[in-house]
This record gives structure tokens, sequence and C-alpha cells, in this order.
């Protein structure tokens, strides 16, 4: 029968080996995705092709693994020795020799096996835990990846506009000195104004490229092959009170793994104990009298006398590592709670500017620069005046952009402490 399940037992390893074997040995085509972008379309790139988040998920197939192994019996050990025999006269060479040959099985005690399986099952969950932190942490980063393109993708806009309307400007200005209107000083100006434009017009494209480079990268692209994200990054919505929010951090995995965690130290205490059991180790087997050409059986009985050890520095050490669980628990939930608060002001503040400047400082702004340029063409102001507005036009608007970016990305690791999607409060 023990031959039967060893066959059984080694057939299956070796078909599973096997699958595993084959299975590293695919190649599978990472999508590199072409014109627009969405969002979600980045998400799910992220959660299919990210080489971190595929590199950790093997910790868990290896504490799976070590699990059953933990759930192993011991080996049986085969002993032989011979006894009587290079002596001299009568026990001279194997005349007089006894050939014993054994068959020796650990039996351990306490509970040891399944305690110690229950231990390495509950290292499998934490394993499962860390993973979930992981893939929420990819999820985070390629949402903030994402923000970050759209925020360059805009910035480059304004860039762009901003260098068109300088050299309109430029011309205006050129025309107004040729016609002897105004003083050549401010067609010098008005260059200046143009360069630095067009300066910034290219160091908005290098950001741009580098940006979306991030993002590719953490779907395991080295290039970024998408035309443009896209989205509604001027759609912002009320931040819910912070007790609503604070509901959703034991939904955190970060937070969820802790009663595993300490679960698991538990477990260890009580393996550490087991483990102060002696193991006995039973033996029997044939011996063979040379002498006599006789067989006869012998048994064995080995049990340890836990004078000294009795693995009281593991059983200290594991009581330590679970008050040491308890209060790193603690810590975990004061710092999360922490970073919540100070998120929670951070998207406040971001809605709150966001909001701003979209009803208040936009509109005046552009009124401003539009009466200021009719100004201007009618000889009321003089170039100063023009730069000036244009000046505070351009950096309401990259103002705008950054408040929508901070928004979206302090919106993403709210999302991230608390486990779940940031909901519009109920009005």
């Amino acid at each position: 029968m023990l031959v039967k399940v060893l066959f059984f037992l080694f057939f299956t390893l070796s078909l599973a080996g096997f699958a595993d074997a084959s299975h590293g040995s695919e190649n599978p085509v990472h999508e590199n995705p072409t014109g627009p972008l969405s969002l979600s379309k980045a998400l799910s790139l992220g959660l299919s092709q990210n080489p971190e988040l595929a590199a950790f998920s093997w910790e868990i197939r290896s504490a799976e693994a070590r699990a059953i192994q933990a759930g192993l019996f011991p080996n049986p050990e085969m002993e032989t020795s011979v006894e009587n025999f290079g002596g001299k006269n009568d026990q001279s060479g194997f005349k007089s020799a006894e050939t014993t040959v054994q068959i020796n099985q650990t039996i351990e005690l306490g509970g040891k096996r399944l305690k110690r399986k229950q231990a390495a099952n509950l290292e499998t969950e934490l394993a499962a835990w860390d993973y979930e932190s992981k893939r929420l942490d990819v999820l985070a980063d390629i949402s903030g990846a994402f923000w970050d393109v759209f925020a360059a993708q805009e910035s480059l806009s304004i860039s762009r506009e901003l260098a068109k309307l300088s050299e309109a400007t430029y011309n205006t200005v050129l025309d107004r000195v040729k016609a002897g209107k105004v003083p050549p000083v401010e067609a010098l100006q008005a260059e200046i104004s143009l360069t630095t434009a067009r300066i910034e017009l290219e160091q908005a494209g290098y950001a741009l490229e580098s940006a979306r480079k991030k993002l590719a990268a953490t779907w395991g692209s080295a290039d970024a092959m998408f035309e443009t994200v896209t989205g509604q990054m001027d759609v912002i919505k009320p931040v819910p009170p912070i007790a609503e929010l604070e509901k959703g951090i034991a939904a955190n995995p970060d937070m969820a793994r802790w009663a595993t965690e300490i679960e698991n130290k538990s477990a260890a205490v009580t393996l550490a104990d087991a483990e102060a059991f002696p193991d006995i180790t039973i033996g029997a087997g044939p011996r063979y009298y040379a002498e006599t050409d006789d067989t006869a059986f012998v048994m064995a009985l080995s049990v340890p006398i836990p004078l000294v050890n009795q693995n009281q520095g593991e059983k200290q050490g594991a009581r330590h590592d679970l008050s040491k669980a308890k209060e790193a628990q603690l810590a975990e939930i004061l710092k999360t709670r922490s970073a919540l608060g100070q998120a929670y002001q951070e998207l406040s503040a971001a809605f709150s500017a966001a909001s701003a400047l979209r009803e208040t400082a936009m509109p005046a702004a552009e009124t401003a620069f539009k009466s200021t340029m009719e100004g201007y063409r009618e000889g009321k102001f003089g170039y100063p005046f023009v730069l000036e507005a244009q000046r505070t036009l351009f950096e309401v608007r990259r103002q705008q952009v950054l408040a929508l970016t901070e928004y979206h990305k302090t919106r993403t690791a709210i999302e991230r402490l608390t486990g779940q999607p940031v909901t519009q409060p109920k009005l």
C-alpha cells in the first residue's frame, strides 16, 4: 500500500513539475496599445501585465508549496549495522558477524505536524493579503501616472497656445512699432516673451514624453505607443465627510492582514510550545548471525530526555513576536488614519482651488486679457499691461491644471488608503 501511495505522489508531483516547467517556458505577448488610452484600459493593462505584480504573485505559490511541505510526515530511515567482526580468533573476519538492518520512524508528538501546517497555511493567507496590497499599489501607481500624462498633455496644449498667442502679439507690437505708434523697446519685450514661450513649449514636450514612458512602464512596456490619454479631468466631485472615509480603512488589505498576522504569530507560539515535547523514534528489523546462520528480529525505542533544551528560547521568541505584531497593528492603524487625515485635507484644498479657479479666476483672467488687448490696439494701454494680462491668464490656467491633477491624484491616494472608491456624499 505504501509503495502505491509513494508512486501516486511521485507521479502527481512529476506532472505538476512538468506543468510548472511548461508554464514557465511560455513567453506571453504583452499588449502595448495605440491610439487613445482611457484610465480603465490603463488599469486593465497594468493588472494583467505589470512585471512587479506578476513577480509578486509567485510569492503566493511559494507559500502554498511551503504549506504542502509543512504537512508532510517525517521520512523513515534505514539503519544498517555490522557487529563482532574484524577481531582475533573466533571474531576474525566476518565469521561471527551480526548484521542488523533496521527501519526507524520518528513519531512527532504534541500535534507538531498539524500545528506546523496551520502556521504555514496562515503564511499563505498573509501572502494573499500582501498580493492584494501590491495590487492596490499598482492601481494607484497607474492612476497617478495616468493623471500625470493628462496634466502634461494639458500643459503642452497651454504652452502651445501661449506660444501662438505670443507670436500674434509680437506681430501686433511689431506693426505698431513700424507705424511709429509705440517705441521699439516694446518689440524687444514682445520678442523676449515669444522666445520664452517657445522654450516653455519645448520643455512641455519633453515632460509629456517622460510622463508617457512612465505610464507605459506600469504595464511592462519600454515605449509609449498610445497617442493620447482621454478622460474628463475637469469633472470633480465634492469631498465626502472624513468619517465616511474612515469607515473604509478596515477594508484596506494593509489593515485586514493584521488579523491574519496575529493569528499566524499565535500559531507560532502554539507550535513552539509543541516543539518542547520530545519526539520518539521507533525502529525494527532483522538481525543476521553469520556464525549460526540464524535470523532474529530487533526493536528499538529512542526518547530524548529534555533536561537542558526545552525549546524555551523559541517559545519566548514566539511570544515576543506576537506582542510585536499586536503593537505593530496599532501603529499601522494610527499611521493609516494620519495619512488619511492629511490626504483628506489635501483633497479638500485641491477641490476648493480647482472650483474657485474654474468659476471665478479663469473667467476674470480671460475678460481682463481680452479687454487689455483691445485697449492696446486702440492705444489705451502700453505693452507691459498686455504682457501682465497674458501672464496672468496662462498662470491661472496652469494653476487650474495643477489643482485638478492634485485632486485626482489625492483622490487616488485616499482610495488606496481605504481600499474602496471615493463616492460623492449624499445631499
